[in-house]
C-alpha cells in the first residue's frame, strides 16, 4: 500500500515506526490476528526493504489455550503501541508466526 509521509526531527530519539497486524480467518471462520510487527522507517534517501519477524501472543496455560480455540476469541493486543514500544514486553509470551517484507522509498 503506498503511504506518503513527511517527518521532521532533530534527534533519532522516537523515530517513526510502522506497525502491521495481520489478520486472517481461522478453522471456523473468525478473524484473528496471524501476526504483529514492528519496523523503524529508515532516514537515509533511497530504496530500502525491510524484513519484520512477525509474532502472536500465546496463552499462558493449556487451559487457556483450549479455551480460546474452542471460542474463536485468541489473545491479541488492543492497543498497537504494544507492539512499538520495549516496556513490558518481557514479560509477554508470544510465538515467531513468519515474515512480512516491507519496502521504502525515501526521498
Amino acid at each position: 500500500f503506498p503511504i506518503d509521509i513527511t517527518f521532521k526531527s532533530t534527534n533519532p530519539s522516537g523515530w517513526p515506526q510502522i506497525v502491521v497486524s495481520v489478520y486472517g480467518p481461522d478453522f471456523f471462520g473468525n478473524d484473528v490476528v496471524r501476526g504483529y510487527g514492528a519496523v523503524h522507517v529508515p532516514f537515509v534517501p533511497g530504496r530500502h526493504t525491510r524484513t519484520l519477524p512477525m509474532f502472536v501472543p500465546e496463552s499462558t496455560s493449556r487451559l487457556q489455550r483450549f479455551t480460546s480455540w474452542f471460542t474463536g476469541r485468541r489473545p491479541e493486543f488492543t492497543d498497537p503501541r504494544v507492539v512499538a514500544q520495549g516496556e513490558g514486553r518481557e514479560v509477554t509470551r508470544v510465538r515467531s508466526q513468519g515474515f512480512v517484507t516491507i519496502s521504502f522509498n525515501v526521498v
